[in-house]
């Protein structure tokens, strides 16, 4: 791990419609160490070097303080947006912890995306948070399997350790579910993946599954992917080529089909399913004013 001058963290304002009604984002650290083959974040486009090494901002809590004190609306705190809020050195540096601290005392919203059950360690704020204002964890398990886990995300802890946290963040009264994205095409995407993913989500509590069925692929990234699919998947990256050349976004096969047993899954066992759905939800009992001005 390094350490960087941090020089912001907040992002500007934006209205409730973005990725799951978040009006500002923030990362604490840069870069990520879970190994995950598929990450976004890897991406030129970002500007990360060496994204596999996390570097801890410097000086992050004191202008996070700064940044909320002085924003003139109220909102969500989304965290998770480029790397996980709950990276191995979080259980000692504390700087999520302590983020969290601040949304509750300047009295924001708070949504949380992680592949870590350390974010269980900070059900206490989380609940303090959802005194005032709304509070979502979003876990990220893109499959229900420990050993296919383990080649696509080898450092993140494994997906029986995450339905460990929905089910011990449910009964405590959080408000999460499951982030199934992305569901790699040809690893990932059958149907027999989804209802086992529905069925555990259920079964731990969770109140939502948000499912999207493919990945995204740009420079850099695409080229470690296809890297990491040769040394574990021999054949693959040239699947994947034949299928999607150099599109964006490769979108599973099966993707119509898959969506719509999500769909069903989620009806039979009571998940919502839709973006707008869970904004919707975990945003209740909240009013607009609220939410606007807190």
């Amino acid at each position: 791990m390094e350490t960087i001058q941090a020089k912001s963290i907040l992002s500007p304002y934006h209205e409730g419609d973005q990725w799951f009604g978040g009006n500002y984002t923030c990362n604490l650290y840069r870069g990520c160490c879970h190994g995950c083959i598929y990450c976004d974040s890897r991406s030129a486009c970002y500007g990360i070097e060496d994204f596999d090494t996390v570097r801890a901002k410097k000086g992050a809590i004191p202008l996070f303080r700064r940044e909320l004190k002085a924003k003139r609306r109220g909102g969500i705190v989304f965290a998770g947006a480029m790397s996980d809020p709950y990276n191995p050195f979080e259980r000692s540096l504390n700087l999520t912890r302590q983020s969290l601290e601040a949304v509750r005392d300047y009295g924001f919203g708070v949504a949380l995306t992680t592949k870590s059950d350390l974010v269980t360690r900070d059900i206490d704020l989380l609940l303090e948070i959802k005194r005032h204002a709304p509070a979502l964890v979003l876990l990220t398990v893109t499959t229900v399997e420990d050993s296919l886990s383990r080649r696509i995300e080898p450092n993140a802890p494994p997906p029986s350790r995450r339905f460990a946290a929905l089910e011990e963040l449910s009964r405590a009264g959080i408000f999460a579910g499951i982030l199934m994205t992305p569901v790699l095409p040809f690893l990932e995407d059958t149907t027999e993946n989804v209802r086992a993913m529905a069925e555990r989500a259920s079964g731990c509590g969770g109140k939502f599954l948000y499912a999207q069925f493919g990945v995204t692929l740009r420079q850099n990234q695409r080229d470690y992917f296809y890297k990491q699919l040769d040394r574990h998947f021999p054949g693959l990256s040239a699947r994947y080529q034949r299928q999607y050349g150099d599109r964006y976004f490769c979108q599973s096969p099966q993707a119509p089909a898959l969506s719509q047993c999500c769909r069903e899954e989620c009806r039979a066992r009571g998940l919502l399913s839709s973006q707008k759905e869970i904004i919707s939800a975990y945003q209740d009992g909240y009013e607009p004013e609220q939410l606007r001005f807190f």
